[in-house]
């Protein structure tokens, strides 16, 4: 715990990131910019490793002496001439040892950047309650941060969106879990604690309680369509039924879940096909048990 009234300092501010049950209040900077840099920086030293090997090898294969081509195709010739000092050898060593190095640098910064590209931006009212309570409330049109909490350039470091990432895991974004948490109760941080009110909860509860709606939700459109389809007789009418929980069941899916559109079409398809099933087995079973007069 920070000392009391250390709010307004790195060590107020790391404490309040880390309180987050979820740690969703981890939001940090990409700097996508320096990182496109960066890279560019190593690309253009290798590219000019690359000419000086190309130089190399012009020296060495038209006019080069025979001990020279030998340490060009034998590594173990290599490491032995490379010994010589100011030999042409040498200086093929030098470079080779430095591509190596800068090729390893610049893979590293390729797979490090492939990571960080990979990571998901931060949910908006996580962002946003960070936002409020590092800027000490909410800031007006003139931009002025109320209270921030940290200074110097620290202090804005949340203000571009678009270069900030989560180092929390994605959790669902439907409909139905925005929905939840937006009204999901939670403990309130206290504001004589200079934490403005922050609500704060637990994912695993708002899971939870949407995994409980959508398994019931799921039950009743399946029973429900069971049942309706026990006091209709006119084919029409089980025609339009079918239709219309089939449309519901779709749109639930796409409403309460994040499926992709493929997995929304396989599963109104089998809930489709269940649906059909029921009501053909239905006419099939009443018309061997209530057979016309005259049979």
């Amino acid at each position: 715990m920070p000392a009391q009234g250390s709010e307004g300092s790195f060590a107020g501010v790391s404490a309040w990131l880390s309180q987050d049950p979820d740690s969703e209040t981890f939001i940090f900077r990409k700097f996508n910019d320096l990182s496109a840099r960066n890279i560019l920086y190593l690309q253009c030293e290798l590219l000019e490793l690359e000419e000086k090997l190309k130089r190399i090898d012009e020296k060495v294969w038209p006019n080069g002496s025979i001990e020279l081509k030998d340490a060009a195709r034998t590594w173990e010739e290599l490491l032995d001439q490379a010994k010589r000092p100011n030999s042409m050898a040498s200086e093929m060593m030098t470079a080779v040892t430095e591509v190596r190095e800068k090729l390893k640098e610049y893979h590293e910064a390729l797979v490090l950047q492939k990571q960080i590209a990979a990571m998901h931006r931060p949910r908006n009212g996580a962002l946003e309650a960070t936002r409020y309570w590092l800027d000490g409330g909410l800031v007006p049109r003139a931009g002025k941060k109320p209270k921030p909490k940290l200074g110097g350039k620290a202090k804005g470091y949340l203000d571009d969106g678009d270069d900030l990432v989560s180092l929390k895991a994605p959790v669902e974004r439907d409909y139905l879990s925005e929905a939840v948490r937006t009204y999901w109760p939670g403990r309130h941080d206290s504001p004589s604690e200079g934490r403005y009110g922050i609500r704060r909860h637990e994912e695993q509860s708002v899971t939870m309680a949407v995994g409980i709606i959508s398994t019931i939700l799921a039950a009743i459109l399946l029973i429900g369509a069971i049942v309706g389809f026990s006091y209709v007789t006119a084919w029409g009418a089980k025609l339009g039924m079918i239709c219309a929980f089939t449309t519901v069941f779709a749109l639930s899916v796409g409403i309460m879940t994040s499926a992709k559109r493929a997995e929304i079409f396989a599963a109104t398809a089998a809930y489709a096909a269940v649906l059909v099933v029921f009501v053909s087995n239905g006419d099939l079973s009443g018309s061997q048990c209530c057979p016309t007069p005259g049979q």
